[in-house]
């Protein structure tokens, strides 16, 4: 692609569609980073973890994907992330329950 063709695009691309590529982009590298946060942790406990930050990347950054496949009106791609949304918010809802939870109460 040459950088007229660029120029053209940016000069004749109207400011919505900029910005919902630009929300686009920011749902991806969100959604993305649950994966280096738990090849992180896992690396760091050399075993399988899957932490709760991995869950929050997976809800805001679905969310932001479900409302840019909704913009492009792709239904492939709204359904996918509608699934995945539940999936993201029942893990969090356990997470929440686990900690309102009274531990259980230790012998002597």
């Amino acid at each position: 692609m040459h950088i007229a063709s660029l120029v053209h695009w940016w000069q004749t691309t109207p400011t919505t569609e900029i910005v919902w590529i630009g929300i686009g982009f920011g749902a991806q590298l969100l959604f993305s980073m649950r994966f280096l946060v738990q090849w992180i942790a896992s690396e760091k406990a050399r075993a399988s973890i899957v932490p709760e930050t991995f869950w929050y990347f997976s809800l805001f950054g679905g969310l932001l994907l479900l409302a840019y496949a909704c913009y492009r009106a792709d239904p492939v791609f709204i359904l996918g992330q509608a699934l995945g949304l539940i999936i993201y918010s029942r893990n969090i809802y356990f997470i929440w329950l686990g900690k309102r939870e009274p531990a259980p109460a230790k012998a002597t």
